[in-house]
């Protein structure tokens, strides 16, 4: 079991991140280490050139999401962390698939037409061909399982797609080059939503701050965010049925039972016919209770650049060495000559 994933070192982290995602990775990297296999989570700061940035706070965000990591319980003793820009093989790998890449494929995903929504033309070429560079992430260490959310399935169907082809035109049929990756949609992936509207998913790029709790936010500013979180008049339902139409109302549920472990229905059998008043604040206390000790770390990690740096250097220096062999492959499968 190889698993793949990567994370855009770009905002604040939050809620939605650490449940959606951050707690799923370190439960497969305890799987990956179990079955022999290895688990690598990058920070995609080449994928976060495809939109404008600012320099200093790419390089300062990138260091702030490995202390992130580190803190929810991501081990660099299990895990190879690391970010892309240290390993070149991501980018050459890239460049070798441009050529089996379609426009045709390409122009069907549907993350480009969202991302530079009127003005196709004024977007950046990396936009446009990062799903290649997705691509090439999980192929350069031949992937097994990539955890994907529903908006990221696309992506790994031209991961794959991209696989078979070049297995097809470059490689003999009985010793393909390209492993196809398996999406790996974790059971207990969490969709939270921002607490200021119920039907959008949490974000980093919402301009209100208040529609997300951010790993970082102190005590107060969590209880704060909770009890001012958009909700209805009506008291939670007993049943998971009289959560239809009630947005807000299930995002709140649904975040309490992603903390403590219990279904919908086991959150409503224990909290059914409260009102908001009095359930916002055990929210607001569990989250706080979650988070601290991860907000704790989080500081003591943020103020140790050389620390961070130590990580991401060992990681990719790992990830240099297990790319390697995929990479040279690739070159020979093309009969580009090398020294």
């Amino acid at each position: 079991m190889t698993v793949v994933s990567g994370i855009q070192p770009t905002g604040k982290p939050h809620l939605g991140n650490y449940l959606g995602a951050i707690v799923n990775y370190v439960k497969l990297q305890d799987e990956a280490v179990a079955s022999g296999g290895e688990c690598f989570i990058f920070l995609a700061d080449l994928h976060a050139l495809s939109m404008p940035h600012v320099p200093a706070e790419l390089s300062a965000a990138t260091r702030e999401m490995v202390a992130t990591l580190v803190s929810c319980g991501v081990d660099p003793a299990k895990t190879v962390l690391f970010n892309q820009a240290q390993v070149p093989a991501h980018a050459e790998l890239q460049w070798l698939l441009n050529g089996t890449a379609r426009m045709g494929w390409l122009n069907r995903m549907t993350q480009f037409k969202d991302k530079s929504g009127k003005n196709r033309e004024g977007a950046a070429v990396a936009l446009f061909t990062y799903p290649v560079l997705q691509a090439a992430d999980v192929l350069l260490y031949k992937a097994t399982h990539v955890p994907v959310g529903e908006d990221q399935k696309q992506h790994l169907e031209l991961a794959r797609d991209i696989a078979q082809k070049f297995n097809n035109d470059f490689c003999e049929p009985d010793a393909p080059l390209f492993i196809l990756p398996e999406p790996f949609i974790p059971p207990t992936a969490a969709r939270i939503m921002s607490l200021r509207d119920g039907t959008a998913k949490m974000s980093k790029s919402d301009p209100s701050d208040m529609s997300r709790i951010n790993l970082v936010d102190d005590a107060d500013t969590i209880m704060r965010k909770i009890k001012k979180a958009k909700t209805d008049p009506e008291p939670l339902p007993s049943e998971e049925a009289g959560l239809e139409g009630r947005a807000e109302a299930k995002n709140l549920v649904g975040i309490y039972g992603a903390l403590t472990g219990q279904s919908t229905a086991e959150v409503l059998a224990e909290h059914g016919g409260e009102g908001f008043g009095a359930f916002k604040p055990k929210l607001g206390e569990l989250l706080v209770e979650t988070l601290a000790p991860i907000n704790a770390r989080f500081r003591e990690l943020k103020a140790d650049r050389e620390a961070l740096d130590a990580i991401l250097a060992r990681g990719a220096a790992q990830a240099r060495e297990r790319g390697v062999p995929t990479l040279e492959a690739a070159y020979r499968a093309l009969g580009l000559v090398r020294g």
